[in-house]
């Protein structure tokens, strides 16, 4: 990792490109007494990258930050002696700066940069394949229970806040509210169905089941009234105080909802449709995927697709919002192809396929590698079976590995908060892998070039 990011600084021609991009798009900090504790450029990009790379929280890049030599060295403090300390919460303000279309422009001159190094003759094409997986969110299991109880707690806690803060009384007794709230959240949640063949202790059960919930979604109902009419009496407290009531209402929406869902499914025995859930309430971004693996029935998250090239370097990403792998193929080769137009040849799984797609696709590119779902005509026999189709086909797999070396080394869970979070956190992930190549590309050169020398000492 540390060795890319040398070749990045020592290049002079990518280093200033590097450093036009985050000059352009990260406004200095002028004014010292005012305002975030400034950071270099390249100290905000290293740290960032470190932190994705290597699948630290801030806590530990605080640590290593202001104990590790070596990137110490990296950031431009010469020894030992230099006894500058980086703070958490410094950390945190400048790294979140690089927004996913600054990291993007990077990612590019990166992997322009390794093709320089390992491409045999200038021009030579490239050739892609195409997949994606799930990148979790940092939630909990979502139940329409609990998810009302996350909701009625931040209603709670915040009208407490804003009371406090406007003088206001009638929150004394906050943390007991929420206590007898998750009393009877426990109650609905430990209740079961019976499985008895007595349809009498059937009924029974069922009865007692929808009393839980009636008394829990009561008493939430009863708090969400009380904090509204606390949010009408709250007309000061300045700027503060108007975000409070803005976060309120928000928490206050979800609530309702979940409400309304408990009472439709258990009261009255409705199946809620899928397209009104909502899976969490603080990342509201959360999809629910199943993409049908062994032992993985359901992730929580969303969906990320990638396209790497033969030489390991991914060359685009792309987070899936409400989209599935079949929305995605062309876009995704259409984004690589302005960035990198040697790229001649794709491949994809069948996930992708639909005739639409290997018909857009022909157009961008010249060979398109995605097998036909479901029983193949003679033509669609005699191109499967070319052994250009065979060859890339085998190939495609690899790009498994790729995928894999970005779970391992963060990308499994985001623990950023939104959607901007997410796309930031996915876009440092590709920008760290595409540097860690970099540097493998740079030590291989380095080590071919000692094998040569030694062998013509050798033989002199």
């Amino acid at each position: 990792m540390l060795l890319g990011l040398q070749y990045i600084y020592t290049d002079k021609e990518l280093r200033t490109k590097v450093f036009e991009i985050l000059e352009q798009k990260i406004a200095p900090n002028t004014d010292k007494n005012n305002g975030r504790p400034g950071m270099e450029l390249w100290k905000i990009l290293v740290f960032g990258i470190l932190r994705l790379n290597l699948n630290w929280d801030y806590d530990r890049l605080t640590e290593m930050a202001n104990n590790h030599i070596t990137i110490r060295q990296m950031v431009g403090h010469a020894s030992f002696a230099d006894d500058y300390e980086y703070k958490l919460q410094t950390l945190k303000d400048n790294v979140k700066l690089l927004t996913p279309e600054i990291l993007d422009e990077i990612n590019t001159l990166v992997v322009k940069a390794g093709h320089r190094i390992v491409k045999k003759k200038e021009g030579e094409k490239l050739r892609g394949r195409c997949d994606s997986f799930v990148v979790e969110t940092d939630v909990h299991y979502p139940t329409d229970i609990n998810l009302l109880y996350d909701a009625v707690c931040k209603v709670i806690t915040l009208t407490a806040t804003l009371c406090s803060l406007c003088d206001l009384g009638g929150w004394r007794k906050y943390k007991y509210n929420i206590k007898y709230l998750k009393r009877l959240f426990r109650k609905a949640q430990q209740l079961k169905r019976s499985t008895s063949t007595d349809q009498a202790k059937k009924d029974k059960r069922d009865e007692l089941i929808r009393s839980a919930h009636r008394e829990y979604i009561e008493l939430a109902a009863l708090f969400l009234e009380k904090a509204r009419h606390s949010r009408t009496e709250a007309d000061s407290g300045g700027l503060v105080a108007v975000g409070l009531v803005s976060e309120i209402e928000k928490f206050m929406k979800h609530a309702e909802r979940q409400i309304d869902q408990i009472e439709r499914r258990v009261i009255n025995g409705e199946k809620i449709p899928h397209k009104e859930k909502v899976f969490s309430i603080f990342e509201e971004h959360t999809e629910w995927i199943s993409k049908g693996k062994a032992g993985v029935p359901v992730e929580l998250g969303l969906k990320v697709c990638v396209l790497e090239d033969q030489f390991g370097f991914i060359l685009h990403h792309r987070v899936m919002e409400h989209e599935e792998d079949v929305d995605v193929a062309v876009p995704m080769v259409a984004a690589a192809q302005g960035k990198f137009p040697n790229l001649v040849s794709c491949s994809f799984d069948k996930g992708f396929h639909s005739p639409a797609n290997q018909k857009d696709l022909s157009e961008h590119i010249d060979t398109v590698i995605i097998p036909k779902k479901g029983r193949l005509s003679a033509k669609d026999k005699e191109r499967e079976y070319s052994p250009e189709f065979i060859g890339l086909r085998h190939q495609h797999s690899a790009v498994e590995s790729a995928i894999n070396a970005l779970e391992i080394h963060g990308l499994d869970r985001c623990p950023d908060h939104g959607i901007d979070g997410f796309k930031r956190y996915t876009a440092l992930a590709v920008l760290a892998r595409n540097i860690q190549q970099l540097g493998v590309k740079v030590r291989q050169k380095q080590l071919a070039l000692q094998n040569r020398q030694e062998k013509l000492q050798k033989a002199a």
